[in-house]
């Protein structure tokens, strides 16, 4: 079982991205998500994550597989996608506790130029969002702390 969940909120061409104000990941956008509790299951870690970060309290979330990094192992976390309207009122940016909150376009979120995103994320974005099916999306990390390596892998449909 993997120790962390990473979610991703969307609003028409926008999503909900947090530059965090602490490691890992310290100064870069990503996703809202964290560590999972004893005993809770990775989707109700996601709704509690995402009220937690955001103060959006949602009904569910869609699990859209995993992140992992250097062969997995337990070293990764459950991906998840929540859509929200395109009227949903949230205004940003806005400073939080874990950093600056503010909805960021998709395609700036994945331009290949823009050193503000983590990698891991540029790279799995696009299947997260808009592909139906899940996937593992295996990053193979060198010593430096860069992609050196990235893999999909389809999942099975049953997944949970």
């Amino acid at each position: 079982m993997l120790k962390y969940t990473i979610c991703f909120l969307q609003r028409g061409n926008e999503v909900l991205m947090l530059n965090r104000r602490k490691a890992p990941q310290m100064g870069v956008w990503n996703g809202v998500g964290g560590k999972l509790e004893s005993g809770e299951s990775p989707e109700t870690c996601a709704l509690r994550e995402i009220y937690e970060e955001t103060g959006i309290s949602l009904e569910s979330i869609e699990q859209k597989g995993m992140i992992t990094w250097n062969g997995g192992g337990g070293d990764g976390m459950y991906a998840f996608v929540a859509t929200l309207p395109l009227d949903y009122v949230y205004e940003t940016p806005l400073l939080t506790r874990e950093g600056i909150l503010d909805w960021k376009p998709f395609e700036w979120l994945v331009d290949k130029n823009n050193r503000g995103v983590a990698e891991h994320i540029k790279r799995s974005l696009p299947l997260l969002l808009n592909d139906s099916k899940n996937y593992e999306h295996r990053c193979h990390f060198n010593d430096d702390g860069y992609i050196d390596g990235f893999d999909i892998i389809p999942l099975d449909p049953i997944y949970k």
